[in-house]
């Protein structure tokens, strides 16, 4: 469904009457229009703290763009932005800055203290206004969890509360702010993340926090279609956020099983047939769904290489109102089936090495909802099991889970009207999201060269204003 509060208001009649009357003016965020483009364009700036660790790096990868790069200068504090290499030009903080920033790029893996915490102020205050419209925030910082000393964590947790803040005072234009923690010795494995984060397939992801672990190197893959060979099993893929990750896996090179319960075969059959892929008739909650699976991708593909949970249900009532198969469904179809379908594919070493499993959690499984017990009890259960998996995957596996919001579907199409302008207003992008925003974060996390990002939640929600 269109939104067409966000149509009038980027109109010059519509600008006027929302800045008169003091009404959000969203911003038309720019995505992805063709698999071959550069994933930035434009004036970069990098800037890095004393000690960073990961400057080289982000000047290496920026480098393979087609962005102007530039370090930040005159400011003892970041004389390390230098080491972002020869192809990043000196830009005097201290001087009349004329550019227009695409991305700020800051690296502050260095930060050992609060005192050091001053390095994001030089940085970011001559430069914060530069940044143009669908802009990008990005910071590489540590993982407090990997710090000995207190007051090194304390800097390390402080870019969490500094990208969230800048994401809501930038979301105003369209643009974003993410940060990265990674490991130690973990540089190898930022480039994919830099790129999801700093180009148009990350339109709808701000505020949001990555940790990327220390694993080996990946082998090197088409850039424009990273899953080539691959074979993806993605559950309720016949419409809506489901349909568009079969399509975007698709358009990345991967082969896909969509799988539907049976009345939905005729939508799910126009899905897969337009990308080549197999369909799957199956209620992921009949006690032999499991089995019938893996026969199938054993069968059909010898196994499968990335597992997208994306199948879910609400029966929305209060607590006290609720009949037990409500509860009982809601569990069953958004927790217990990805659980029992995980279980079998590992027992039966049909998840291929270097695998790829994505569950599907939800804003409300973090923040709650009204009338949503059921629903939200499974959705965050969906959290602490990628949590736990994520220490038990093994072979290069990883496991990982993104958390829609707001999403223009056909269920918040059916919303009350009041409603559902309040959900497209209460983050700081001001709008609802579409399908492929999660399905282009899902995409990232399928990558082989993601394959140090295992464990998180990623937010797909514009930075709502609820919840964490």
């Amino acid at each position: 469904m269109s939104d067409l509060y966000l149509k009038i208001v980027n109109t010059a009649a519509g600008k006027t009457a929302a800045q008169t009357l003091g009404l959000p003016a969203p911003v038309p965020l720019k995505r992805l229009k063709r698999t071959d483009q550069p994933f930035i364009e434009g004036d970069i700036l990098i800037g890095a703290a004393g000690g960073a660790k990961a400057v080289a790096t982000l000047g290496s990868v920026l480098s393979a763009s087609a962005a102007n790069l530039h370090h930040a200068s005159g400011n003892q504090r970041l004389n390390d932005s230098a080491k972002a290499g020869n192809k990043a030009q000196p830009l005097e903080l201290g001087a009349d800055i004329h550019q227009t920033f695409s991305a700020l790029v800051f690296d502050a893996t260095g930060l050992r203290s609060p005192d050091d915490l001053r390095a994001l102020y030089d940085f970011f205050h001559p430069t914060i206004k530069k940044l143009g419209g669908n802009a990008r925030v990005l910071v590489i910082g540590q993982n407090p969890a990997s710090c000995r000393k207190p007051p090194h964590a304390a800097a390390q947790q402080a870019l969490e509360g500094f990208v969230r803040s800048v994401g809501k005072e930038i979301g105003k234009k369209g643009s974003t702010a993410n940060l990265l923690w990674m490991a130690p010795g973990a540089e190898k494995q930022l480039d994919s993340s830099v790129r999801f984060f700093l180009s148009p397939r990350s339109a709808y992801v701000s505020g949001q926090v990555v940790k990327i672990g220390k694993r080996e190197s990946s082998k090197a893959t088409n850039p424009v279609a990273p899953l080539t060979g691959k074979v993806a099993l993605v559950t309720g893929a016949s419409r809506g956020i489901g349909a568009a990750i079969a399509e975007t896996l698709a358009r990345d090179g991967a082969t896909v099983v969509g799988l539907d319960i049976p009345p939905a075969m005729e939508e799910l059959e126009k899905v897969t047939s337009a990308i080549n892929g197999k369909a799957l008739a199956c209620d992921i909650t009949d006690a032999k769904a499991p089995k019938l699976i893996g026969d199938f991708l054993e069968e059909h593909f010898g196994g499968v290489d990335l597992v997208i949970h994306n199948a879910g249900i609400t029966r929305d009532k209060t607590l006290g109102n609720m009949p037990e198969h409500f509860w009982d469904m809601t569990i069953a179809v958004n927790l217990s089936a990805e659980e029992l379908i995980d279980e079998e594919l590992i027992h039966r070493e049909l998840l291929k090495e270097n695998g790829r499993i994505v569950c599907i959690s939800s804003i409300s499984g973090i923040a709650g909802n009204f009338g949503q017990t059921n629903y939200s009890t499974a959705k965050c259960g969906v959290i602490g099991y990628v949590e736990a998996m994520a220490r038990q995957v093994r072979n290069g596996v990883t496991i990982n889970a993104v958390a829609p919001g707001f999403i223009e579907t056909q269920m918040t199409a059916a919303m009350p009207i009041t409603l559902r302008e309040a959900g497209r207003r209460m983050n700081s992008l001001s709008q609802g999201g579409q399908p492929v925003d999660v399905a282009e974060t899902i995409a990232w996390y399928c990558s082989p060269a993601s394959n140090g990002v295992n464990g998180n939640v990623v937010r797909v929600c514009g930075q709502s204003l609820i919840g964490k």
